[in-house]
């Protein structure tokens, strides 16, 4: 491909390169994320819903994409941005290059930059929304850019949740005959998530952001869960309203957003970060033992430490900038994290997690 397009950010700075993936303009709010890998599960990772992905790594596409890393039905982001696309991917179970895997799904992307400027960029102003396009000039797309939502202002999460409950099907001989009966609320779930509960002897319903709490204990789960999701959190409020009247009915765990979600049911609040945290390499310290994970991350908002209340306290920081990645409750089976434990893509060092949500449910059932 030798179009020639532009990403143009809302600051007015203007990054030219070559279109691959569809030909089409998109609009959305422009993050880095800094994974050596993984782009595949990046790219239909929900919690991406509504912006512009920058890979730090300057090669993309190397491995080609496949069937077996798909994180959600569909992808979620609304453009690539990158330093190199690879036309002639190896690996043994590529499908289909990245520019192919794009341009049937309609996503536009750009190659040919220097991702490292725009990381930069993005470091010191903060993220910032951004337009790709190669039918316009720089001032037509900033023009343009200037009509469109604030990333900040779209509630996400209602337009990437299962339209309807479903149980999950585990892959047959890879997972135990369930023991427990673990709900999702679907916020922008990530697929590894589920697969990791089918595999700890969970039989797993997904439900919509926009059930009752009432219809979700109706379904007499062993556990609940809040995926991880997109946007933020503080448009939520029917998503906490719902949260709230769950507390203390069953074992509760969060995940990303589930995390936040969760802060909110208890009176906390949440702030927007100037970068967000993306990749599969942050390091957090577990302020129970001092033990320091890397783990893998995918958030834009925080929780705010001083606003925490009812029982609920902070047990995980991040040692970058200091900020919120974990919660609990010191008397009720409740705990979160705000990094994550499915990894996809990212180091699995965190699982245990989910054996520690399983220990919980155990302990409510007297097992």
């Amino acid at each position: 491909m030798t179009d020639k397009v532009i990403l143009v950010l809302e600051d007015g700075s203007v990054y030219q390169g070559y279109s691959f993936g569809a030909q089409a303009d998109t609009y959305g709010e422009v993050v880095f994320n800094t994974s050596m890998t993984g782009y595949q599960e990046m790219l239909t990772d929900p919690s991406y819903a509504g912006q512009i992905v920058v890979p730090t790594y300057p090669l993309i596409g190397n491995y080609g994409t496949n069937e077996q890393d798909f994180e959600s039905n569909k992808i979620q982001v609304r453009g690539f941005v990158v330093r190199e696309e690879c036309l002639q991917p190896s690996h043994y179970s590529n499908r289909q290059t990245l520019h192919d895997y794009l341009a049937e799904r309609g996503i536009p992307g750009i190659y040919g930059v220097d991702t490292r400027a725009i990381t930069r960029k993005l470091r010191s102003a903060g993220v910032m929304m951004g337009i790709i396009t190669g039918d316009k000039t720089p001032q037509q797309a900033l023009e343009e850019l200037k009509k469109q939502p604030n990333y900040g202002a779209i509630d996400f999460v209602k337009q990437v949740t299962t339209d309807a409950s479903y149980r999950w099907e585990a892959e047959p001989k890879a997972s135990p005959a369930p023991l427990y009966h673990t709900v999702v609320l679907d916020c922008g779930l990530k697929y590894n998530i589920l697969r990791i509960l089918c595999h700890l002897g969970c039989a797993v319903t997904v439900v919509p952001c926009t059930i009752s709490a009432g219809e979700i204990l109706e379904l007499k789960p062993d556990g609940i869960l809040l995926s991880p999701g997109p946007g933020d959190p503080e448009l939520l409020d029917y998503l906490v309203a719902t949260v709230r009247k769950l507390v203390g009915k069953k074992p509760m765990m969060g995940i990303c957003l589930g995390n936040q979600l969760i802060a909110r049911a208890f009176g906390g609040k949440n702030f927007k970060l100037k970068f967000g945290h993306r990749g599969g390499n942050h390091p957090v310290r577990d302020l129970a033992n001092g033990r320091i994970h890397i783990t893998a991350q995918n958030h834009g908002y925080a929780v705010d430490p001083d606003s925490l209340k009812a029982g609920l306290e902070v047990s995980h920081i991040n040692l970058n900038d200091g900020t919120v990645e974990g919660l609990r409750h010191k008397e009720l089976s409740i705990f979160c994290i705000q990094y994550h434990s499915e990894a996809s893509p990212g180091p699995l060092d965190n699982t245990y997690l989910f054996n520690q949500f399983i220990e919980m449910i155990k302990i409510d059932k007297k097992i």
